[in-house]
C-alpha cells in the first residue's frame, strides 16, 4: 500500500487491517523500519483509529514514491514483487499551487513504478485512487460523466494536480488494456469521519471554512460540493476491491446528495459564525490583505491567479456551469450488496464536524451556538 501516512490512507489501512487478515506492507519515507513503523502508528493515532492488535501486521517498507523502483534496491524491489498479492495505490502529492514539474515525480512517475511492481515476477491487481478532478477539462463543462465514460480530454485543465492525476490514471488504464487487473476509484473532496467528525484540518475545505470565519466574509459563488466522508470512501474501496466483478471497472465515490455552497455556509452562519456573503471580486480584494495567520494565506496564488480586468461576479474556479455533473449511479449499484451508505451532509453531520473542529481546537467557539440536533 502507498499513501498510508495520508488522511484517506490512514482509514484505508485501518479498514484493510480490520476487514481482512492480510499483512499490509506500507511504503513510507523514513530513516529506518522502526521509525517508519512509528510514523504509521502516529498517523492512525492522530485520527483515533490505532489499535494495538494491528501492530504485527503493519510492515513498513522504507522507500520513496518519487524515486525509480520506489526508492528500493533492485533486490528489495524484486523480493517485494514476489511477496505481494494485491496493491492499493493511494499515495499522491496534493498541492493547489505547485507546478506540474513538482507533482510529476510522485503522481505520474510514482504511479509508473507502482505499475512496474504490479507486473514484475507475477501479476498483481492494482487498486488506484484517482480523483473526480480528472474531469476538470473544459470539454466536460456542464456535461454528465459516468463511470463508463473514457477519460479522453485534458485541454484547459487549470490545476497542475488535476493534470498529474489525469496522466497517472491514464497510465493505469493503459496497463489495464494490456492485461493488468486494475480498479480505479475517483473520490471527490474527502470530508471528515461521519461518526467521530475527525478530519484532516490541513485540507483545502477546512482552510476555506476557517479562512472565511477569520475574514468574516465569503465569496458569492454558484458551487455545489459533493464531498464524501472519509469512512465512506475507505470502506467502499475495501469492499469493492474484494468483489471479483469490480476488476476492470471505475467507481465514483462522490456524494450522491451534494450540498450547495450557499446552504453550507448559511448553516455555518446560523451555527454562530458571522460570515457575510460578498461578490467574488470584493472578496479577492479583501483576500489580498490577509496576514500569514489566515489558513488561506498559502493558497493566495491559487485564488488570485484568476484576477482579470473584467467585472467578476463568480469565481472562474468555482462557477457551477464550469463543472461536470458526476454520476455515481453504477457505484451505488455495486455497493448495494453491502451496508455502506454515504450519509447526507445534513444538520446532524455538520454538527458532528463542527463539534470536532471546536473540541480539537481547530476552531474557537462561535459567538452564539445553535444546537441543530435537538
Amino acid at each position: 500500500m502507498t499513501g498510508a501516512t495520508g488522511f484517506l490512507g490512514a482509514f484505508l489501512l485501518h479498514d484493510l487491517l480490520a476487514l481482512t487478515g492480510a499483512d499490509i506492507y506500507c511504503l513510507v519515507r523514513s530513516e529506518n523500519p522502526e521509525s517508519g513503523r512509528i510514523k504509521l502508528q502516529n498517523n492512525l493515532e492522530s485520527y483515533g483509529i490505532w489499535q494495538e492488535r494491528f501492530k504485527d501486521r503493519i510492515i513498513p517498507v522504507i522507500g520513496n514514491l518519487s524515486q525509480p523502483l520506489l526508492g528500493l534496491a533492485e533486490q528489495q524491489f524484486q523480493k517485494l514483487a514476489c511477496e505481494m498479492d494485491i496493491i492499493y495505490h493511494s499515495g499522491a502529492l496534493l498541492h493547489y499551487t505547485y507546478p506540474y514539474s513538482l507533482l510529476k515525480p510522485v503522481n505520474v512517475l510514482g504511479t509508473q513504478e507502482v505499475l512496474r511492481l504490479a507486473s514484475t515476477i507475477k501479476v498483481k491487481p492494482i487498486h488506484y485512487v484517482s480523483t473526480i478532478a480528472v474531469f476538470e477539462s473544459s470539454a466536460y463543462y456542464g456535461k454528465l460523466v459516468t463511470e463508463l465514460d473514457p477519460l479522453e480530454h485534458s485541454e484547459e485543465m487549470h490545476l497542475a494536480y488535476s493534470q498529474s492525476k489525469w496522466v497517472g490514471e491514464n497510465l493505469v488504464t493503459i496497463a489495464g488494456e494490456r492485461g493488468l487487473p486494475i480498479c480505479i476509484y475517483r473520490p471527490s473532496l474527502i470530508s471528515g469521519h461521519s461518526q467521530t467528525g475527525v478530519w484532516n484540518t490541513d485540507d483545502v475545505l477546512c482552510r476555506l471554512i476557517k479562512g472565511y470565519i477569520q475574514m468574516e466574509s465569503r465569496p458569492d459563488v454558484d458551487f455545489v460540493s459533493d464531498m464524501s466522508p472519509v469512512d465512506y470512501v475507505s470502506k467502499s474501496i475495501v469492499y469493492l476491491s474484494r468483489e471479483k466483478e469490480s476488476l476492470g471497472k471505475t467507481f465514483h465515490l462522490n456524494a450522491p446528495q451534494p450540498i450547495h455552497w450557499n446552504r453550507l455556509f448559511d448553516w455555518i452562519k446560523d451555527f454562530g459564525y458571522p460570515i457575510k456573503k460578498i461578490s467574488y471580486k470584493n472578496w479577492q480584494t479583501q483576500l489580498e490583505h490577509i496576514d500569514s495567520e489566515n489558513p488561506l494565506y498559502p493558497l493566495l496564488p491559487f485564488f488570485l491567479s484568476r484576477r482579470s480586468d473584467k467585472q467578476l461576479t463568480n469565481s472562474e474556479v468555482y462557477e457551477e456551469a464550469r463543472r461536470p455533473k458526476v454520476s455515481c449511479k453504477k457505484t451505488l449499484a455495486a455497493l448495494a450488496g453491502s451496508s455502506i451508505i454515504c450519509p447526507p451532509l445534513d444538520d446532524k453531520l455538520l454538527s458532528t464536524y463542527f463539534s470536532y473542529f471546536i473540541q480539537s481546537g481547530f476552531l474557537k467557539e462561535p459567538v452564539f451556538k445553535t444546537d441543530f440536533c435537538e
